[in-house]
C-alpha cells in the first residue's frame, strides 16, 4: 500500500512525506492503476469508519480496533489496516487533528448536532433559550429542589435510566441526550420551550 491519505490538495501522504498525485496524462498506465486502487481503499476504508462510527453513535460510545486488532491484523488486511484506518481522511477534505469536544463552548456543540436529531438550524434560538432557563448551559448545573442536573436537567434520581455513564460530567453526552429527549418527547425544541414557558417545565 503506498498511499496513506489524500488531501484535498490533490497531493497524498506517500510513507509519510508529501508527494504530488500522478498526472494520468503523462503517468505509465501501471503507476495510474496503483494510484486508482489507493482510492479504492481509501473509499472503502471511509465507507467502514463511517459504519464504525453509526454504530459508536447508536451505543452511545466511541468503537474501535481491540488492541489485538491492531497488533495482529488478518492476512487479508495487510500490516498497514489499522494505520490506514486511523488517517484515512473523511472525504472532502484534509486530516488536520482530533478535537475534544468535552472542551469547546456547550452551544457549538448543540448546534453542530442539531442535524443529528433531525432539526434546522432555525431551532437553535428555542433550544438555547430553552437551556438558558434550565441551566444556563452549566454542565454541573444542580436543581436543589430535585434530581435535576445538568445542560438539559435530566432527572438523575431513576426516572431517566437511560441516561450516558458519563452525564454527570460530559456536555457531549448531555447535549445528545437532551436533544434525544426533545425529539422524543416534543418533537422540537421550538415545540419544547413552548411547553415550558406554559407550564415552567419540559
Amino acid at each position: 500500500m503506498v498511499s496513506l491519505a489524500t488531501l484535498g490538495t490533490g497531493g497524498a501522504i506517500s510513507a509519510g512525506v508529501l508527494a504530488e498525485r500522478p498526472d494520468p496524462a503523462t503517468t505509465p498506465p501501471t503507476a495510474t492503476a496503483t494510484v486508482a486502487g489507493d482510492d479504492r481503499e481509501l473509499a472503502r476504508l471511509r465507507a467502514e469508519r463511517a459504519a464504525t462510527s453509526e454504530r459508536s453513535s447508536r451505543s452511545g460510545g466511541r468503537e474501535s480496533l481491540t488492541a489485538a486488532d491492531a497488533e495482529s491484523p488478518s492476512d487479508e488486511d495487510g500490516p498497514d489496516r489499522t494505520k490506514m484506518l486511523t488517517l484515512a481522511p473523511e472525504a472532502g477534505g484534509a486530516v488536520t487533528g482530533v478535537d475534544d469536544l468535552a472542551d469547546a463552548d456547550p452551544r457549538e456543540i448543540a448546534r453542530g448536532m442539531l442535524g443529528e436529531f433531525g432539526f434546522g438550524a432555525d431551532q437553535f434560538g428555542c433550544l438555547d433559550q430553552l437551556w438558558v432557563s434550565e441551566s444556563d448551559w452549566e454542565v454541573d448545573a444542580d436543581n436543589p429542589t430535585s434530581s435535576a442536573y445538568g445542560i438539559p436537567q435530566a432527572l438523575t434520581g431513576g426516572t431517566h435510566d437511560d441516561l450516558p455513564a458519563d452525564y454527570m460530567t460530559n456536555p457531549v453526552s448531555q447535549i445528545r441526550w437532551g436533544l434525544g429527549y426533545i425529539r422524543d418527547a416534543y418533537g422540537t425544541p421550538c415545540s419544547a420551550w413552548s411547553f415550558k414557558q406554559a407550564n415552567n417545565w419540559y
